[in-house]
């Protein structure tokens, strides 16, 4: 294409996506009077006005997050037809609701993402833009179907994937792949296994896949939501835009370590500690240690009635702990049954004794006469409440579980391993939350106090309404005679006061991330293999329909708890409703770094196949050998030398040295470089160890440095022993 035709092009494209913002724009000024017109609807049911609000706030989401990028490319058919691709769908209403704008994740677009010169999906042309706020700056075209024609197809991509790295992680409209395009729109309602090395864009597959679901099951999801699950909240933080930029909002994002709300994990795990409690051995042991607190009296206990006194026994209570089991209901519905049971045997022997002599089971009036006194003076009486609430009490799964945890005598009791003793039972870990999750349903609830309150509160607001109803009363003597009707003819208190009833306005996000027993239309496990059985567990739970994208990669696993086969941890729960599909390109990491990270892969996973880079940055990888003494001033060095580079930076180093962070901390991270300090300690840990180290290597897009104080690790020789040249702004990650 000649210069003259170029801009003139250029020029062209610029006139119609200043034509779409402009679009967009009276979108957003209508779906804005929409929704204040929800907002203040008369005549509609509070149910139906808040349902018609969450509406019209979505709409106005999506309109409001697509200006950066609105439109990032162009597909002409070999018909001759030409498609606009951007972030979200615009339609001409004047004209039949042609396209203006399609929808990325639109059956039309797709073309856009899969066409290759082999296979030209009927495309003549795919044009990508490159633009700055709302103008076009330039366009890269590819033609299709002849190849070594037009410009590099990959342009794009590698202009994103070589540019400096932000605070957090950005979407990928404008550059998905053809591999990972069939992904995002896989048809798989089960679980889907997406696994793949280092930098090969599996978390931002995942989510994309999301936006994808929740367009084209909208109706489905928007009930229920997506939950995303990150292995830490500086990972959550990272990728923490992309959803809300692709204008889905309906997301919760939570750590394992966040599943049970309102719960503070302090403390971390020994591995040997992590495995046991993430095996579903575990579940035999929290079943014995309830049934641990489902006592008999070791010796009786007298309950004195106002005409006879009766004891309560071991054998009266065995059997009622039996009959409590048979019920099959959680331990605190089942205390009911319980003391119900305990009541209705003390009072069959209490009327025995009260009535010997002269009262028979054949004077059924009178028997049952005093049985009900009895019955009524038992279920008053103060210390048999108090004696019943010890043989079997009211637990919740922290008062369980921390005293088991604190008590080598109940950890003997429930079967449970030695190991699980420590002195502070409530300094709870990761390992805990499933745990605490699994005793919810294996205690039940104890409501009493909420019933209790709900019971006052009730009474408070028809107190208060009472009152306004004293305000409001009309006098009879000026109403219409024919009417003769006051306030209270009308309205009672009680529903006056169900008017002054606090509405929940929080949006689905909020609400479900509060509720323990929410249940999501689809959930997202990022670093999936450092969960546990008992990790599992708990998501499954919360996740009637199975629908999964589980990300991760084996070979980057160092929980001792975690996965070492999908199949293993997803079939129990899905049997065959889970696929497999694997990414193999590396789009962060340089070839120059992949090679040294490859051959520490080759050496503790040879089985796995490490990603190929899409690129090389040219840099070499550097290494230096400091002194104890030197350590600190060659990080120093490295700050500084990185504080004149554009990007970001971090140095991964193992536990105890200053100024470093744990390669476990970096998971699913990126930066521009990359100082890792200490390989061979972090090697030192075995396994594990070596997958810590293959993460902290991958972390990088642009340089890796390395700084040891023992003799480099042979595993490592592939790098030069050299300092690395200045540059231009950064941020540094602590």
């Amino acid at each position: 294409m000649s210069n003259q035709g170029y801009d003139e092009e250029l020029r062209a494209e610029r006139a119609y996506v200043t034509g779409l913002y402009a679009r967009l724009d009276r979108e957003r000024e209508q779906a804005g009077a929409r929704l204040r017109g929800a907002l203040g609807e008369p005549g509609t049911t509070l149910v139906e006005r808040d349902a018609d609000v969450r509406v019209r706030a979505r709409e106005t989401v999506r309109l409001n997050v697509a200006d950066n990028g609105l439109c990032f490319g162009r597909v002409d058919a070999l018909s001759g037809e030409t498609g606009y691709i951007g972030r979200i769908g615009l339609f001409d209403g004047e004209n039949d609701y042609e396209p203006l704008l399609l929808d990325w994740r639109a059956p039309a677009a797709r073309p856009f993402y899969v066409a290759t010169a082999a296979s030209p999906e009927n495309l003549r042309r795919r044009r990508q833009f490159h633009t700055l706020g709302r103008k076009v700056v330039d366009f890269t075209d590819e033609v299709l179907g002849r190849p070594g024609d037009g410009e590099r197809g990959d342009a794009a991509l590698l202009a994103a994937v070589n540019a400096p790295r932000g605070d957090g992680m950005r979407d990928i409209v404008a550059t998905i792949q053809a591999e990972q395009d069939e992904i995002i729109r896989l048809g798989h309602s089960g679980a889907l296994v997406v696994e793949g090395g280092p930098g090969t864009g599996k978390t931002a597959v995942a989510l994309h896949r999301v936006a994808y679901l929740l367009y084209t099951q909208r109706e489905r999801m928007s009930r229920s939501g997506v939950l995303v699950v990150g292995p830490s909240p500086l990972f959550l933080d990272h990728i923490g835009r992309v959803l809300p930029s692709l204008g889905e909002s309906d997301v919760v994002f939570v750590t394992t370590g966040d599943l049970v709300p309102g719960l503070r994990v302090t403390a971390e795990d020994e591995p040997e500690v992590a495995k046991l409690k993430g095996s579903l051995e575990i579940l035999d042991v929290l079943t014995a240690a309830v049934a641990d607190r489902q006592r008999v009296p070791e010796e009786p206990v007298p309950v004195e009635l106002a005409d006879v006194t009766v004891a309560l026994d071991a054998g009266i209570a065995d059997e009622a702990r039996l009959e409590a089991r048979r019920s099959g209901l959680p331990h605190n519905e089942a205390g009911a049954v319980f003391r119900a049971q305990v009541v209705a045997i003390l009072a069959e022997r209490a009327v025995a004794e009260i009535g010997e002599g002269w009262l028979t089971r054949e004077d059924r009036g009178a028997w049952a006469d005093l049985r009900a006194d009895v019955l009524d003076e038992l279920a008053g009486h103060e210390d048999l409440g108090v004696t019943l609430g010890a043989l079997w009490p009211e637990l919740t799964p922290e008062t369980l579980l921390a005293p088991l945890y604190m008590s080598p005598r109940r950890l003997e009791a429930a079967g449970a391993d030695p190991a699980l003793f420590r002195a502070d039972g409530a300094a709870w870990t990761v390992s805990d939350v499933p745990l605490l999750d699994e005793l919810v349903d294996l205690l039940g609830r104890d409501d009493s106090a909420e019933r209790a309150a709900a019971r006052r509160q009730a009474e408070e607001d028809a107190e208060y309404a009472e009152g306004v109803m004293d305000l409001i009363k009309l006098d009879r003597e000026e109403q219409d005679e024919d009417l003769g009707l006051v306030a209270t003819d009308l309205l009672y208190a009680e529903d006056l006061a169900d008017r002054f009833a606090e509405r929940d306005t929080r949006d689905l996000a909020e609400r479900a991330a509060e509720d323990r027993d929410w249940t999501y239309g689809h959930v997202v496990v990022d670093e999936a293999q450092e969960l546990s059985e008992m990790d599992w567990r708990a998501l499954m739970r919360r996740c009637p329909s199975r629908s999964f994208t589980v990300v991760g990669d084996l070979a980057q696993r160092r929980s001792a708890a975690g996965a070492t086969a999908w199949g293993s941890m997803l079939a129990p729960y899905v049997a065959d409703r889970w696929a497999y599909r694997e990414l193999t390109v590396n789009y962060r990491t340089p070839a120059e770094i992949m090679t040294v990270a490859g051959a520490l892969l080759a050496r503790f996973a040879p089985d796995a196949r490490p990603p190929e880079s899409v690129r090389a940055s040219g840099i070499r990888p550097w290494s230096r050998r400091v002194s104890d003494a030197e350590l600190a001033a060659a990080i120093d060095d490295f700050d500084r030398e990185e504080a004149e580079r554009e990007g970001t930076s971090v140095v991964i180093g193992p536990p105890g040295v200053p100024g470093t962070v744990a390669p476990s901390a970096t998971k699913g991270l990126e930066f521009d470089a990359v100082l890792v300090v200490e390989p061979e300690r972090i090697l030192a840990e075995g396994a594990r160890g070596a997958a810590e180290l293959y993460v902290a290597l991958t972390r990088a897009t642009q340089r890796l440095g390395v700084l040891h104080r023992d003799p480099l690790p042979a595993v490592l020789a592939g790098l030069a022993e050299a300092g690395v040249p200045a540059r231009a702004g950064h941020r540094r990650f602590q």
